[in-house]
């Protein structure tokens, strides 16, 4: 059984794999529960993949799941990507497998990269500049650019504000500097051919993520991670009017539900056809899923 287009009727581009398959979680245990605290999930914050896979199966959804790959800035191990490849094996009427390698892995990570997409069918990579300790403009991700571009695989970056290591002292030491969006401007401007997803309403640096989606072709923006009721107005105005064909539906599962955002998303005052190509149709083409 493969995706089936016509049987979804939405495709959520960002979920997070928070368990491996030998019951480690992704974060460390004080930034999980500062994760937690921050978007009060409670005990909800850590479903198997097996279980994000049937949940939404349920829901008639495709997902984008991914790893990680924070351990020079955490000190854990990400889950690992063979294992979120493996669960989109089980599940591919549902999970579309994404990975994440770390650029300071060097010629190891490009090859990784490679073995990611032709060996275990990965279909992207994730990017947390913060969590990972990067800048995305660092000329140490180039050769990873390069490599993710010639897989033609898009690549997607955390943006702005992230609940990680929010209201912890000196916020565990995560920089938010490395997730302006403004940074990403130099990667597609120097790698034209990679699809590159910013990821998240970009808060505090929405209008920046919002000129750089509209100047760059190669540029979207997935909104996750915020509840589509505190979407800043001009955000809506650009989701219904020049970058209708550019924003695509995340949630940011587990940390917050589809059914809550696409309800949310509903509430907002949208033009006719957005909704369909929001939920959907732009992933469809962003993913490379009709072909």
């Amino acid at each position: 059984m493969t995706l089936d287009l016509d049987w979804l009727v939405a495709i959520d581009v960002h979920t997070h794999a928070e368990v491996a398959d030998d019951g480690s979680t992704s974060l460390p245990d004080d930034l999980m529960a500062a994760s937690a605290a921050y978007f009060k999930t409670g005990d909800g914050r850590a479903p198997t993949l097996d279980a994000l896979a049937s949940f939404y199966r349920e829901q008639r959804m495709a997902a984008v799941v991914f790893t990680v790959d924070s351990e020079h800035e955490t000190g854990q191990p990400p889950v690992p990507n063979d294992d979120v490849a493996r669960a989109a094996q089980r599940h591919p009427d549902v999970l579309i497998p994404f990975a994440s390698v770390d650029p300071r892995r060097g010629p190891a990570g490009v090859a990784e990269a490679h073995r990611l997409v032709t060996d275990m069918g990965v279909r992207g990579f994730k990017f947390h500049p913060t969590v990972q300790g990067f800048s995305p403009g660092d000329p140490m991700a180039y050769p990873l650019y390069e490599a993710i571009s010639a897989l033609g695989v898009p690549a997607l970056f955390h943006t702005g504000q992230t609940g990680i290591g929010a209201g912890m002292p000196g916020g565990r030491g995560l920089r938010l500097k490395h997730s302006d969006p403004m940074l990403l401007d130099d990667v597609a401007a120097d790698f034209p051919d990679l699809t590159i997803v910013m990821a998240h309403p970009s808060f505090p640096w929405q209008e920046e993520a919002l000129a750089v989606a509209t100047h760059k072709a190669n540029v979207f923006i997935d909104l996750s991670g915020w509840s589509p009721k505190y979407f800043p107005p001009i955000l809506v105005q650009y989701v219904n009017t020049l970058l209708k064909h550019k924003v695509l539906f995340g949630s940011d599962y587990p940390l917050i539900t589809p059914e809550r955002w696409i309800r949310d998303f509903d509430a907002l005052p949208l033009k006719e056809g957005v909704r369909e190509l929001v939920l959907k149709e732009n992933a469809v083409r962003v993913l490379g899923l009709g072909r």
